[in-house]
């Protein structure tokens, strides 16, 4: 049986300050660092093939440290680039809000309706690391593979796995640092664990 785990990449001051990320390229913050260690010690005692990275910086020092003690580094990967936010990147949640209501009552209400000015659909993102997903089960057969990415990209990415079509993005919650495992077996994916989080200290709670 094929697994994959899906990683959350640490935290960054960016999570704590309730302002959209999307592909600001943000570094991970002291406690980030500690939970990349945390969840790299949870993930070390079963063998792994590769680790593959968004290109992110926050997501490639967490996929460094999963990597790591398994004498491995992480490949980048775009497909699992967060998502692009367009005019939203770097901006807080609460000007977004006061600014621009109808398209926050979307992203609250209608995420899947939603495109952000210059930026991507939960859609678009759905179907790049999907496709890139299955061609990894592919390549790896029966091993075991991880994939930091980003709480967006995870969300949709185990949606699309267990055949979901739409309407479940906010039915999800990652932490920063929990991971998820899924196994592929006679042709179907099956959800063996959902943001395992108990290797963390400390929790960010970021509902929207």
């Amino acid at each position: 049986m094929t697994e994959i785990v899906l990683v959350r990449h640490g935290e960054t001051e960016l999570n704590t300050a309730g302002v959209f990320r999307g592909r600001a390229d943000v570094a991970l913050n002291e406690r980030g660092r500690t939970q990349a260690e945390a969840v790299a010690a949870a993930l070390s005692g079963t063998p792994v093939a590769a680790v593959f990275a968004s290109p992110m910086i926050r997501a490639m020092d967490t996929a460094r440290a999963v990597a790591s003690p398994h004498g491995l580094g992480p490949i980048v990967d775009p497909a699992f680039n967060n998502i692009d936010l367009g005019e939203w990147q770097g901006r807080e949640k609460e000007r977004v809000r006061r600014e621009q209501p109808e398209l926050w009552r979307l992203w609250k209400e209608d995420p899947d309706a939603l495109r952000v000015p210059g930026g991507e659909s939960l859609a678009d993102v759905r179907e790049r690391a999907y496709a890139r997903t299955l061609e990894l089960v592919d390549e790896h057969g029966d091993s075991r593979i991880v994939i930091v990415s980003h709480r967006s990209v995870a969300k949709l990415l185990a949606g699309a796995l267990m055949g979901m079509e739409s309407g479940y993005f906010w039915r999800f919650y990652l932490d920063n640092a929990g991971y998820s495992v899924f196994g592929f077996n006679e042709g179907a994916f099956v959800m063996l664990k959902w943001n395992e989080a108990c290797h963390l200290n400390e929790r960010t709670v970021e509902y929207f």
